[in-house]
């Protein structure tokens, strides 16, 4: 089972966040973040890469880029969560299930109110 937050904005659907390792953040690092529309820890994580690799020599730059990679895989849904709070989105609700489609299920059985953006004009 795993745990996932809810983020709301008003007449917006819920997001869900999955808690826990991002292996897309550790792999793919700020792309990761930009497809995720986490913009500034995108831009922040980029520029160390990029200062770490134009300042440091090969024997120390390789592994702080990989340090700077685990850390997005750790903290990479947390600054997802930080990038959407920033937008305006509040924390609503914490559910637990076995994946995103049963988390919105449970979620919406919960909260009925939240389903607003998933009917059909008019309903």
């Amino acid at each position: 089972m795993k745990i996932w937050t809810v983020h709301t904005k008003p007449d917006a659907a819920p997001i869900l966040i999955r808690e826990g390792f991002s292996f897309g953040a550790l792999i793919f690092g700020p792309l990761w973040l930009l497809a995720h529309r986490a913009w500034i820890p995108a831009v922040l994580s980029a520029v160390a890469f990029v200062l770490i690799l134009a300042v440091a020599t090969p024997r120390v730059a390789i592994p702080l880029c990989d340090g700077i990679a685990i850390l997005l895989g750790f903290y990479g849904q947390d600054l997802r969560r930080w990038s959407l709070d920033r937008a305006g989105y509040t924390l609503v609700h914490v559910v637990v299930a076995r994946d995103e489609e049963g988390a919105l299920t449970r979620l919406l059985t919960r909260r009925p109110d939240l389903a607003a953006p998933f009917l059909p004009a008019g309903a």
